[in-house]
């Protein structure tokens, strides 16, 4: 039901129920503006875009949470990102403020702030965040747009992977300690994730018939909670590896010093307890590039020169994308495109040798007539 009544100040009020029958009403100074607005309200309502104003009150803390706690298909890793990134970088600057009161030049206000603090790629993973929670308030029709339009972004300079060296991966080696020695070893050899390889359990390696490891699970480790198996980073991820000897022999050299947990955990703390990210750096990685004066490198760098490996061996771009799980060809160009032969002077060979005989070297022509 909706109408038009005349105030006693001279004033139009426009009044429409809502979806829910209540009530709604604005006044204007014109009778034309109260006419155009109660039309753009019946024409959302039938359209089913109608937004409730006292919706967009919401505070931006509020709805984030129950967004958060709908979020039931993602992995435990994901989540518990989304919980840091929250705290850390979106909460501080619009938790307090009302859904509606959010624009879009607060939305870039705010990215030019965390750009004077993280990194781009960083600020874009947040702002990801950001708009996924607003676009969802749109669905839920808290508000009606998404103050995430014509955001610029800090442009993400991508970094050449240079691969460590085999010298540098032997001091690696050398310098973690008996424990991780083959740990070192697996990764530059198999190039499996950090978490896949603290996740391998002993049935997963065929030592004799097929010579492979099978990766399927990783292991995940979240605040306050025991490291437990959960999938890997993507379905591609989900793959069998060819085991080469060197990496076998120290697997079972390993298992023969060390054994296994009573998960079956190839890889394992002191004290037989599963392996943890953070305690791992501290304890061993940090210590051991710092001690061979490689304070740059990471643990994923030895995924990195498995790559470089294969491709100096002639592997192809299918072979790498297979071998290292990724979910597509083209993100391992992106990674490691400059890393694979340069192909001028096969392309100049190709052309010469069947241009070649049918033009001379003084410019004349050699085509019999």
């Amino acid at each position: 039901m909706t109408n038009i009544l005349r105030k006693p100040n001279g004033k139009y009020q426009a009044r429409y129920s809502d979806l829910s029958g209540r009530q709604r009403a604005k006044e204007f100074e014109r009778k034309h503006d109260a006419q155009v607005w109660l039309a753009n309200i019946q024409a959302d309502l039938s359209r089913g875009l109608y937004v409730d104003p006292s919706a967009g009150k919401t505070l931006f803390k509020v709805f984030a949470a129950e967004w958060l706690a709908n979020q039931i298909h993602q992995k435990p890793t994901t989540r518990e990102q989304a919980e840091t990134n929250l705290k850390n970088h979106i909460l501080p600057t619009f938790g307090d403020r009302p859904l509606a009161s959010i624009r879009p030049s607060h939305v870039q206000a705010w990215v030019r702030d965390r750009s004077n603090v993280i990194a781009p790629a960083t600020v874009e993973l947040v702002y990801r965040y950001l708009s996924t929670i607003f676009r969802a308030a749109v669905t839920d029709q808290v508000i009606a747009v998404s103050p995430c339009q014509k955001i610029g972004l800090p442009q993400r300079e991508r970094r050449e992977v240079h691969p460590l060296s085999t010298r540098q991966i032997d001091q690696l080696v050398d310098g973690v300690g008996e424990r991780y020695k083959a740990l070192v070893i697996a990764a530059a050899g198999t190039g499996m994730r950090q978490g896949e390889l603290f996740g391998l359990t002993v049935d997963r390696v065929d030592f004799l018939r097929g010579r492979s490891i099978r990766v399927d699970r990783q292991l995940i480790a979240l605040k306050g909670e025991q490291p437990k198996f959960g999938p890997p980073k993507t379905k591609a991820s989900v793959r069998t590896i060819p085991l080469p000897a060197v990496v076998g022999d120290a697997l079972a050299l390993h298992l023969q010093r060390f054994g296994s947990s009573p998960q079956g955990l190839i890889f394992t703390g002191e004290n037989d307890e599963p392996l943890r990210r953070n305690r791992f750096s501290e304890r061993v990685w940090r210590p051991a590039v710092k001690a061979t004066g490689m304070e740059n490198a990471h643990f994923h760098d030895l995924r990195h020169f498995y790559a470089s490996l294969l491709i100096r061996h002639g592997e192809s771009v299918k072979v790498v994308q297979a071998r290292l799980g990724h979910a597509n060809a083209q993100e391992t160009l992106d990674t490691y495109s400059h890393l694979w032969p340069d192909s001028d002077d096969t392309t100049r060979a190709a052309v010469d040798d069947v241009l070649g005989p049918i033009w001379s070297t003084d410019g004349q022509q050699n085509i019999a007539k």
